[in-house]
C-alpha cells in the first residue's frame, strides 16, 4: 500500500490512462468504505482511494483540522499523483470537502458527486449536531457509537449484515479520540461557509442521499442542488446515512450514468482535459 510524503495512505486502482476519480470518506470511516464501488468504478475509471488524515492508516494532523486543511491534503496528493483534474465523489464529510475544493481550486474539478452530505440546518438540528460533537469531545467515539450506527444503518441492516456494522464500528473506535472529536466539530459547523459558496461552484454536479438520512436528508441535498447551476439531484429510497454500504448498487449506477453525461458534455463543450 503506498503512501504519500506527507504520509498519506491510499491505493490506485483501474487503467493508468483513464479519466480520474477521487473517492473522499466520511467521518471516523476508512477508505474502505469504498471497498464495493471500486471494481465498478476501475473498469473505465483510475480510481484514488485515500484515508482522511488522522483516519485509517494516514498519520493524525500536524493541526486543527478544518475544511481548508482537509481539501489541501487531497489536492497535494493530486499533486503528487500528477493528476491535474479529477472528478471528486464525496461522502458526508467527504461531500463537504469536495465542496471546499470545487470552491477554491475550481480548475481540478471535472465534476461533484456529493452523497449523504449536510448542508444549512435548522436552529434544532445544529443544536443537536453540536451537542452530539460535545458528547464526543467528554467520551471520544465510544461515546456516541450505538446511536450512530442506530442513525446510520436500518434495523433489518443491523440484525442480518452484522460483519458489516462490525467493521464501521471498528473503524470508527479505531480513531484517536482528541482527532475524532475535532472532526466532529468541522461537521458540525464547516456547513456553514458552504452555504450559497462564493464564488459558485459552476461544475456538473449530482447530489444523492437517502429517504431516511436524519442528517442529511434529502430537504439538504436539494438545497445543495439549488445553488449549484444545473446540479442533478437522486433520492435513494428507504435507506439511511450509510445506504452507501448497505445497498452500493444503488449508488453505483447513477454515479456511472451521471459520469457518462458529465464526460459527454465536456467533450461537446471542448473543455476535455
Amino acid at each position: 500500500m503506498p503512501y504519500s510524503k506527507s504520509g498519506t495512505a491510499y491505493d490506485l486502482n483501474g487503467p493508468p490512462e483513464a479519466p480520474v476519480l477521487v473517492l473522499v470518506h466520511g467521518l471516523g470511516l476508512t477508505r474502505g468504505t469504498w471497498d464495493a464501488f471500486v471494481p465498478h468504478l476501475a473498469r473505465n475509471y483510475r480510481v484514488v482511494t485515500y484515508d482522511l488524515t488522522g483516519h485509517g492508516e494516514s498519520p493524525l494532523p500536524s493541526e486543527r483540522p478544518d475544511l481548508t486543511i482537509l481539501s489541501g491534503q487531497l489536492v497535494r496528493l493530486m499533486d503528487e499523483l500528477s493528476v491535474d483534474r479529477a472528478s471528486i465523489i464525496g461522502f458526508s464529510l467527504g461531500g463537504m470537502i469536495n465542496r471546499r475544493i470545487a470552491i477554491d481550486h475550481p480548475s481540478r474539478v471535472a465534476s461533484l458527486v456529493i452523497l449523504n452530505s449536510p448542508h444549512e440546518r435548522s436552529p434544532e438540528a445544529q443544536r443537536l449536531v453540536e451537542e452530539r460533537a460535545a458528547q464526543t469531545a467528554e467520551g471520544g467515539p465510544a461515546a456516541t457509537i450505538d446511536s450512530t450506527l442506530e442513525r446510520w444503518f436500518t434495523p433489518e441492516f443491523l440484525t442480518s449484515a452484522p460483519d458489516k456494522v462490525a467493521q464501521a464500528r471498528a473503524w470508527v473506535l479505531a480513531n484517536d479520540p482528541v482527532t475524532y472529536a475535532a472532526f466532529r466539530q468541522v461537521l458540525a459547523t464547516g456547513v456553514i461557509e458552504l452555504i450559497r459558496p462564493t464564488p459558485a461552484i459552476m461544475v456538473p454536479t449530482l447530489v444523492m442521499t437517502c429517504e431516511n438520512d436524519s442528517g442529511s436528508t434529502p430537504a439538504m441535498s436539494k438545497a445543495i442542488a439549488s445553488e449549484i447551476a444545473g446540479a442533478e439531484t437522486l433520492i435513494v429510497p428507504g435507506l439511511q446515512h450509510l445506504g452507501l454500504i448497505e445497498r452500493p448498487e444503488l449508488f453505483t449506477q447513477p454515479m456511472l450514468r451521471f459520469l457518462a453525461r458529465s464526460e459527454a458534455r465536456l467533450e461537446m463543450t471542448g473543455a476535455k482535459p
